[in-house]
């Protein structure tokens, strides 16, 4: 991805870690306060809905702020707790609002997940801690809109119940490809790798909304449905990056 007359810009605030890219600087702040503005609706609905923050399973939601509604209905979809989408989800919020800002480049990574709408190609390295495929390949984006979101249950923070190195979800929004990814890779455990990795693409394939799905487990590759173009990359345009799943290419 190009960065000629672009603006970027990385972000913290509380457990959002952020890199955000804009082709105009307005849109940038416009992201962050999106960014801040759905993290306090969220704690504010936790606050009374303490379960919406703990459960692994999906929470019902009759009223609440829209990033509130959009994790639960992403859980549900993916048959995982509300905050698996999380991440996604305030991505998704605050490229929508750059978008209304003007922006023709809206992308943001949170965490790893991607959210990004653009009139040119994105390209996204794919990093899975240790292993050695990690920082190697990634994908070059030219759909949009569009969300990637990647779990592990090696190399991640995030709760997961499996074992794969990475399963990468691709779908048009982070949201439901970060619950997805959660669910799938809460599913890749097991001795027998072929029938594991057959197990989560059958898993990610049956969620509306998901478009594509590969996976890592013990070094083996399975993918399946619409994948962006993979690409080879170089470890040392990863290097810096150990915050997430995914890190966006920039030259």
């Amino acid at each position: 991805m190009k960065t000629e007359n672009l603006f970027k810009e990385v972000f913290q605030y509380k457990e959002t870690n952020c890199t955000i890219i804009a082709d105009n600087e307005t849109a940038v702040n416009t992201a962050i306060s999106s960014i801040k503005h759905n993290r306090k609706k969220l704690d504010e609905y936790a606050r009374t809905h303490p379960r919406f923050l703990y459960s692994l399973r999906p929470v019902h939601v009759d009223e609440g702020s829209l990033v509130v509604r959009l994790m639960a209905e992403a859980a549900e979809k993916a048959n995982v707790g509300p905050m698996a989408a999380v991440a996604g989800v305030l991505a998704d919020l605050a490229v929508k609002d750059m978008i209304l800002d003007g922006s023709e480049v809206a992308v943001v990574e949170n965490g790893g997940e991607v959210s990004a709408v653009s009139n040119r190609p994105i390209d996204v390295a794919l990093l899975a801690g240790d292993s050695p495929l990690s920082g190697t390949f990634g994908f070059r984006l030219k759909d949009f809109p569009t969300g990637v979101a990647t779990s592990s249950g090696l190399f991640s923070h995030a709760l997961s119940f499996g074992e794969a190195e990475a399963v990468t979800i691709f779908s048009t929004n982070a949201g439901l490809a970060d619950a997805a990814a959660t669910a799938v890779g809460n599913l890749i455990k097991g001795k027998n790798c072929r029938r594991a990795i057959e197990r989560g693409i059958n898993k990610a394939l049956s969620i509306q909304g998901v478009e594509g799905v590969l996976i890592i487990y013990k070094g083996m590759i399975g993918r399946a449905g619409r994948i962006p173009q993979i690409i080879k990359v170089s470890k040392t345009e990863t290097i810096t990056s150990n915050l997430g799943a995914q890190r966006l290419l920039l030259t």
